[in-house]
């Protein structure tokens, strides 16, 4: 049977698959999502709503920066309808993490219902967990073993909303703010340790440079024209290169399966 890090794919039921999820779920990427959305909750209280609604803005979201934008505007007394602009034009860099999970999650095995479930989980921990581990799964037991680790994630958001909302105010702001960064330090990390060809560290490199810039010129969109244009060029550049030029085996392919940083 495959253990928490997705190795083999032996699951016998979908409710091992599922358990399985949950489990990767609850370790080192919940944790720091527990983290990272204490640092929410704390800005949220600050902002003036009540645990209910951060929970809400939470679930419904499931997107830290999409979140700290929307408690933003309202913070400000900005109106509905640009915090609604602004969250949605943040929301785009989630559409290419879809696209690129969605074929592991449209086995015929999957329901129209389950699909929608599983989607709204991808955010960047998510993605990056069932990008490493479901090549590995059976195709008929990926979706359970998705939406546990979607339920996981999900479910420790919610606590560590909860949590670092009680906490605000016993908690320094500046640790609040530090606590916002954990996430995308591990995508980062994460990134790193998942980059098996030439363009994968190209596109990296090119991303840490590019954003700065994009921030600086084109505030709102930085992280879809870094996207955009990063990925692009690390594909042409790397396209010239020999296209069996590896900096290592693909996690699939080594013999302690997927790996990564947990």
């Amino acid at each position: 049977m495959p253990d928490i890090n997705g190795r083999g794919s032996g699951f016998a039921t979908d409710a091992r698959a599922f358990r399985a999820g949950l489990a990767a779920a609850l370790s080192i990427p919940g944790f720091i999502l527990l983290a990272s959305a204490a640092g929410f909750g704390a800005l949220a209280r600050d902002a003036g709503l009540s645990v209910g609604n951060a929970n809400v803005m939470m679930a419904a979201l499931f997107a830290l920066p999409a979140q700290v934008v929307m408690v933003d505007q309202l913070a400000r007394g900005g109106s509905l309808i640009g915090a609604i602009l602004a969250v949605s034009l943040i929301g785009v860099r989630l559409l290419p993490m879809t696209v690129v999970l969605a074929p592991f999650l449209g086995g015929r095995h999957a329901g129209r219902w389950s699909k929608l479930v599983a989607v709204h989980a991808i955010a960047i921990t998510a993605w990056i967990e069932g990008f490493r581990r479901l090549p590995a799964v059976a195709e008929e037991r990926r979706m359970a073993h998705f939406l546990g680790i979607g339920t996981g994630l999900i479910a420790a958001s919610l606590a560590g909303t909860t949590i670092g909302y009680g906490l605000a105010g016993a908690v320094p702001p500046a640790l609040s703010a530090a606590l916002l960064f954990l996430t995308p330090i591990y995508f980062i990390l994460s990134l790193l340790q998942t980059a098996n060809r030439n363009g994968d560290l190209l596109a990296i490199v090119i991303g840490a440079l590019l954003g700065p810039l994009a921030f600086h010129f084109a505030p709102g969109f930085d992280l879809l024209l870094t996207g955009l244009i990063g990925g692009t060029a690390a594909f042409l550049v790397a396209d010239r290169l020999s296209p069996e030029a590896r900096l290592a085996d693909p996690p699939s392919a080594r013999p302690d399966g997927p790996g990564g940083v947990t």
